[in-house]
């Protein structure tokens, strides 16, 4: 069996140094590539293994911007971090991001977990999450 390892997250965006700069100032990420530099260029920036691919929007988005965690119809709700701190890391973000909803205790489902949901600059949801831990043993999917 070939092993696959996820790589990357597109996102197409109306303003890609705008989006850069937010990543890099709030989660550390780093370019690590650009394609065809120029106005249109692509950007791959990176921190820990995780990848942006930024692309600039050539269209208008078709819908209203997600809010509270994210979308609900099919398509990527939102990307989270996990964080050391989660009211350090809202107050770091301060007004360079709105808060969509949270933070909620999730603590009835992992002792100490408390998640936050804000926007990034272009409205994409970001998942906050402080104290998540993997299940030891999760029931397997069903038949």
């Amino acid at each position: 069996m070939t092993s696959y390892v996820m790589h990357h997250v597109g996102l197409s965006c109306d303003d890609p140094i705008a989006i850069e700069k937010w990543y890099e100032k709030h989660f550390g990420f780093k370019r690590t590539r650009v394609y065809a530099p120029g106005p249109d260029q692509v950007v791959m920036i990176g921190v820990g293994g995780v990848y942006l691919e930024l692309f600039k929007s050539t269209e208008t988005r078709p819908f209203p911007k997600a809010a509270g965690a994210g979308c609900d119809y099919s398509g990527i709700r939102h990307l989270a971090f996990l964080v050391d701190d989660l009211d350090a890391k809202l107050a770091e973000l301060g007004d360079d991001a709105v808060l969509t909803l949270g933070p909620i205790d999730f603590s009835a489902f992992i002792k100490g977990e408390r998640t936050a949901w804000v926007a990034d600059p272009e409205g994409n949801i970001i998942e906050l999450n402080h104290g998540y831990i993997d299940e030891d043993n999760p029931p397997p999917p069903p038949d």
